[in-house]
This record gives C-alpha cells, structure tokens and sequence, in this order.
C-alpha cells in the first residue's frame, strides 16, 4: 500500500523504496509491549530467517537475468569493463577496516567491512561465523543500515553523477555494487531522468549487479577474505603494541 515513494529536491529525484518501510515497520512492531508481538521475534525465528533468506532474493535474480537478456549483445561488447568494476568489491576492506579498528571494533570489522554487507557477504559471514558471532553482528549491522540508508543515498548519488557530467551508462553501470535495493534506488533514480535511455539503464545496472553476484563472490573469497586477514592482523598488532 505504501509502494515507492519519490520526493523531487530540485533536479535530484529521492526514491524510497518498499523495503526500506518493511524494515522500519519491523523495528516498531518490535517494540509494541505484548508478549504475542515478542514471540514474533523469538530466538528461533531470527535463526530461521537469517539461514533461509538467501533463497528469498533467488526470484530477484532470475528477474535480474530478463532485464540482461535483451541487451546482452551491447552488454558482452563492454564485458572487459563490467570486470574492472568488479575491483571496486575490495574498497571496503581497504578503506572502511583500518577506520572500523581505529574505532575500537575488532571482530566486528570482519563482518562490516568485507563488502557492502549484502546478500553474498551475509551468507559468507553466517556460513564461516554464523550470525549469532562478533562477526555476524558486523554484517548484520551493516546490512540493516544499508537496507534503510543505502538507497536513499543512492537515489541521491546517482543524479548527482549524472549532473556532474559522467556518462548515463556509466552512473548505470556502477549502481550494481551487490545491493538490489541501492541498484533498484539509482537506476530507477537515473531512468526517471531519461526515460528515452530506461532500457538501457536497467539493463546496465542489472548486468553489473548480476555479475557482482556471480564473479564479486568469486573476488571476496579469493582476493577479500585474504586481503582483510592480513590487513586485519597487522593493524590489530599495531594498535596491540602501542597500546602496551
């Protein structure tokens, strides 16, 4: 009933999408005082989703692949490109590690920071830890703060690189970073925009979102995972030392 809502600030379309209400709505069912509401959210019932919510996202995927197919051929031609893309996966870790520790997190960083906290890093994470971890509670976190404030931000970000002069099909190209909430956010962001190019934008953003899924996995556990545990290791003997 709520659907997408879209609030207009100038030339910059902010679309707000479903999801970020269910979550919200969740939050505060939660806090209703009745035990009826409690049992809702009981241990076991965290547990059950936690484990089966991959297979939720399966239907997004195959409606990920329908959006591709049309421009496959357009898609193949620039493939080299939608790879180098895949590099930005290791950002997190490089950037977002050493200022989780410097914060004072220590197995929490490993679940915040190995990606964007999405569907891939959520099953690693409770797969390698389980969510019940230091580790699943970084992911958890990061997840939760991206499915609220990830697609606003990305509906904003992605008119914005528009309006800076970077190329439709680039901003298009970039919004699939392995999050269907912040590429849905920016791709319908920049198809509103310029519906004459609808088409190719959500085709764009679905295949780079496609192959973030597919090869990001493939980057996060052969290049990521090593890559933050040696990061993690030497910073954390750094911070031990000096704090001694």
């Amino acid at each position: 009933m709520i659907g997408m809502q879209i609030i207009k600030l100038g030339k910059i379309q902010i679309s707000i999408l479903p999801l970020v209400f269910a979550v919200l709505l969740g939050i505060l069912i939660y806090l209703i005082p009745l035990d009826a509401i409690k049992k809702l959210y009981s241990n076991d019932r965290v547990k059950f989703a936690g484990k089966y919510m991959i297979f939720i996202m399966l239907p997004l995927m195959a409606r990920y692949g329908a959006n591709v197919a049309p421009k496959i051929n357009e898609i193949l031609s620039i493939g080299w490109v939608f790879l180098i893309h895949e590099a930005g996966n290791l950002g997190t870790i490089i950037f977002g590690l050493p200022v989780a520790l410097l914060l004072g997190l220590r197995r929490e960083a490993i679940g915040s920071t190995l990606g964007l906290g999405r569907e891939g890093e959520l099953a690693y994470i409770s797969e390698k830890f389980t969510l019940d971890s230091p580790e699943g509670r970084g992911v958890l976190g990061i997840y939760l703060v991206g499915t609220i404030f990830g697609s606003i931000v990305f509906s904003i970000l992605a008119p914005l690189l528009l309006a800076m002069g970077f190329d439709y099909r680039a901003v298009a190209m970039s919004s699939g970073v392995g999050s269907s909430s912040m590429m849905t956010a920016a791709s319908s962001a920049l198809a509103s925009i310029l519906p004459a190019h609808s088409t190719t934008i959500l085709s764009y953003a679905a295949a780079s979102q496609l192959l973030t899924s597919f090869i990001g996995t493939y980057i996060m556990y052969f290049l990521a995972v090593p890559l933050q545990r040696h990061m993690y290791n030497k910073i954390t003997n750094l911070l031990d030392k000096k704090g001694k």
